[in-house]
């Protein structure tokens, strides 16, 4: 694997030290800031080490001067990065630099007469009195290393607060690495949704195609891959249009031959097919030309709100008619009205076409049940329209098939039994086309039931 900058492993492996570093900046920062006092366990400690510089430089002050005391301090802070100061009593600066740093102190101390203790960035300081050989009285001011366990006084509270920042920062560092990785999954995750519910203009790297890695690849690729499939699926659906557009003239000559045929010949049976025939294949192009139309301008079809349950009702009273003559029923069930914004003509056609198959197959002497019902979910509410027969059903993996364009069960292919294969298929793409779904189960009894549900719009979910 070539590692540059596009690759995800380089950007993992310097989110993965940023946060390192940001959570180690954080840490240092928070014990360095956050004021403390020196634990009472540790003051005979630090008191001591402070005691044992500050009398090798009272000493030196009272044997050599003022400017050797100076030296030996200016050699502590040299040798050990830490200020030290020494003051007479009354808290005026004697020897050593930057002693504004303990005046503080040194002023507490003379009014208190008794040691100071204070811990700054994570060092230590202590002032306290000390006495000399001549009987005069000394203020030693110094910094000490008081160590991590000093410096954190096994305090629970300074503990939780630094972790708890860590934590944070941490957490907040890998929340960007993970919206910085996810969001282009998610959204080649909605983009595939969009694709396969039958939008095939959806892309998804839109709003993100500077990406460059990996993830930006992919994205890319997908979109490659939807505008090849929008483009075949676009050419299939053109060409079910013009050949079912060109079969509409050779259609209507065979069918002025067949009339000048029985005009010549008389009346003939194979007329009789031959007409037969004829009518079943402009049926098939009509529906082929409803399938293309929808798939082409399915968003372009007018719509308007209309009684649902009355046009229901009117499709199984024309059904029963039909149903009689088989042996066979209609029985139509509805709770109450129910409205949906649609196209009448197209859910007429649609609904028909499952009743009238249903129909078909269900046994003698039975009868088909269809059932509507209210169902609310979380955002919207739909109407259920269940139409449901004693035949046969299918098999499990025949369900999904049976809305596909052509398709027949095996043991129904003849168009006898079978039909052409484009109702179901019709029927799916309108009720996809009104925002709603179709589909088949096995029912037990044996029977197939088939679901519909539409967006109602008589009831304000508000």
């Amino acid at each position: 694997m070539k590692l540059t900058f596009r690759s995800l492993l380089l950007k993992i492996f310097l989110w993965f030290w940023a946060t390192v570093i940001v959570t180690g900046i954080s840490l240092v920062l928070t014990f360095m800031l956050e004021p403390r006092g020196v634990p009472a366990q540790w003051h005979s400690t630090l008191a001591e080490t402070a005691r044992y510089s500050g009398t090798i430089a009272v000493e030196t002050l009272e044997r050599e001067g003022t400017s050797a005391a100076s030296s030996y301090l200016d050699r502590l802070v040299h040798d050990t990065s830490l200020k030290a100061c020494l003051f007479d009593i009354s808290g005026r600066g004697i020897a050593g630099h930057g002693c504004e740093t303990f005046q503080m102190m040194a002023t507490r101390v003379t009014g208190l007469k008794t040691s100071e203790f204070g811990m700054v960035f994570g060092i230590a300081r202590v002032a306290l009195i000390l006495n000399g050989n001549s009987g005069r009285q000394y203020i030693f001011a110094t910094e000490l290393p008081a160590g991590p366990r000093a410096a954190a006084g096994f305090n629970r509270t300074t503990f939780l607060v630094q972790w708890g920042v860590a934590f944070l920062v941490s957490g907040f560092v890998c929340y960007l690495l993970t919206r910085y990785l996810t969001a282009p999954i998610l959204r080649l995750r909605a983009a595939s949704q969009q694709l396969a519910s039958g939008d095939l203009s959806t892309r998804a790297s839109s709003t993100i195609a500077s990406r460059q890695d990996e993830i930006g690849d992919l994205l890319r690729d997908f979109d490659a891959m939807a505008s090849r499939i929008e483009a075949l699926v676009s050419g299939q659906r053109q060409l079910i249009s013009d050949v079912s557009h060109e079969l509409r003239s050779p259609l209507a000559r065979l069918n002025v031959a067949l009339d000048l045929g029985r005009q010549r010949k008389g009346n003939d049976p194979a007329f009789d097919q031959m007409e037969q025939d004829l009518a079943l294949l402009n049926e098939m192009i009509g529906r082929l030309l409803t399938i293309a139309k929808l798939d082409v301008s399915a968003r372009q079809v007018p719509m308007v709100q209309l009684d649902l349950t009355d046009l229901v009702s009117q499709i199984v009273r024309d059904a029963n008619f039909e149903a009689r003559v088989l042996d066979r029923g209609v029985q139509f069930t509805a709770e109450g009205p129910y409205f949906v914004r649609g196209n009448a003509e197209l859910l007429h056609g649609a609904i028909e076409n499952v009743v009238r198959n249903a129909i078909h197959y269900t046994d003698p002497g039975t009868s088909v049940e269809v059932t509507m019902e209210f169902m609310r979910q979380p955002k919207e509410a739909f109407v259920r329209i269940a139409i449901r027969d004693y035949g046969p059903g299918l098999p499990e993996s025949e369900l999904v098939n049976i809305f596909r364009p052509f398709y027949r069960v095996a043991d129904a292919r003849d168009r006898q039994s079978g039909g052409t294969g484009l109702g179901l298929a019709i029927a799916d793409r309108v009720i996809r086309t009104h925002g709603g779904t179709i589909g088949a189960q096995n029912a037990t009894p044996p029977g197939l039931l088939v679901e519909i549900l539409l967006p109602e719009c008589g009831i304000d979910l508000t």
